[in-house]
Parts: structure tokens; sequence; C-alpha cells
């Protein structure tokens, strides 16, 4: 009879366990470390303007889960969790929480070759990535900086340019362990973008 109740115990000790496990991972199911040694954090509000900047050894990137709700087609609710636009910063141990703003990761090691924010500029992009040809006319007026065939543009969420870098071997992907983040290479160094709009541009295709 104890060996029933033990097991019987053991049984559902497992399961509430499971269930904890099953409730973080649904709570905190994005969570991700950039690789790479060292980064310059800087950050910029939605016309480009940097209000901050942070360095830091080990950076790691937490999505913040709220709950949801929506209806099924019977009326019923359903609730579930979603990510938040709030993101963890941890750097070297120690927390920023950021929203909304845009949030660039620089690898130690990799410098644009051009600081747009260090320009009295105004794009008229009106925040179109596809705006070619704004982004090309500040471009072009620093071509001559750029020694590599490829230049990556970093804009705004509204569309001014930040900064430019160059690279003979530049490529992005999406990170699936990082919210809303976009990881480029660029000869070998990472550059993570949080809420940021980016341009690759053959340099060849700059007048």
């Amino acid at each position: 009879m104890n060996k029933n109740i033990k097991r019987i115990s053991v049984v559902c000790l497992c399961i509430l366990l499971s269930g904890c496990s099953m409730f973080q991972s649904a709570l905190n199911d994005i969570k991700g470390n950039l690789v790479g040694n060292g980064y310059m954090i800087y950050t910029y509000d939605n016309c480009g303007s940097e209000v901050m900047e942070t360095s830091g050894d080990k950076i790691s990137i937490t999505g913040n889960a709220v709950e949801s709700t929506s209806y099924d087609e019977n009326g019923h609710v359903v609730r579930g969790y979603e990510l938040s636009s709030v993101i963890t910063i941890t750097v070297d141990g120690k927390e920023i929480e950021s929203c909304g703003d845009t949030c660039i990761f620089e690898q130690k090691g990799l410098t644009p070759d051009v600081d747009f924010t260090q320009e009295d500029i105004d794009s008229n992009t009106h925040g179109q990535i596809s705006d070619n040809t704004s982004v090309a006319r500040f471009v072009n007026k620093y071509k001559n900086m750029f020694g590599k065939g490829r230049i990556v543009v970093i804009k705004s969420q509204l569309g001014q340019p930040i900064a430019a870098y160059s690279g003979d071997k530049v490529y992005w992907k999406i990170p699936d362990n990082l919210p809303k983040m976009t990881k480029l290479m660029i000869d070998g160094k990472a550059l993570y973008i949080h809420r940021a709009n980016f341009q690759i541009i053959d340099k060849e295709l700059l007048d």
C-alpha cells in the first residue's frame, strides 16, 4: 500500500514539474546569446537619434511574453501567450528593459564607414525601405570611403539613415532564438539589429 502511494506521489510530482516546465517554456520561449567576443550596443529612437551607448562582453536577449485572448469558431475564449514588444537585454549580468527603440549590436572590431547621425541629414524617405534614391543620395556622398563591394545601410523605423558598413562578404539571417532580431555578417563580424530597416547594396549600383 505504501509503495503504491509513493508511486502515485512520484507520478503526480513528475506531472506537476512537467506542467511547470511547459508553462515556463510558454512564457519565455525565446532567449538567445549573441555570438561573438564583445559588443557595442547603440540605441536609437524612431527618428534615428542616438539615445544610449552600452558595451559588454556577454550579451543575451530575452523575449517577454504576455497573455493573449482570442475566440474560436464556437465563440469560446482561447487563452495563450505571445511575445510583447519588450525585450530584456542582459549585459555582463546587468539588465536593460527595452521597448520599441531601435537597437544595433555591433561586434567589437566592426566599425561603420559612415555614421549618418553625426550629420544634419533629412532623408525625406517617409519610412519607405524601397526608397533607394534617397538613400543612394547620401551614400554616394561618401562612396570613396567604401573600399569593398557591398554596402549595408542601417535605417531607423522612420527611414532615417543611421550608419553604413561595407564588406566583401555580406549576408543576413533571422535567428530562431532571438526575438524580432536580424543578424548580419560583414566579413566575419556580426551585426545584430532590433527594430531597424536595412539595405544591402552592390557598390556598382551607386552612381
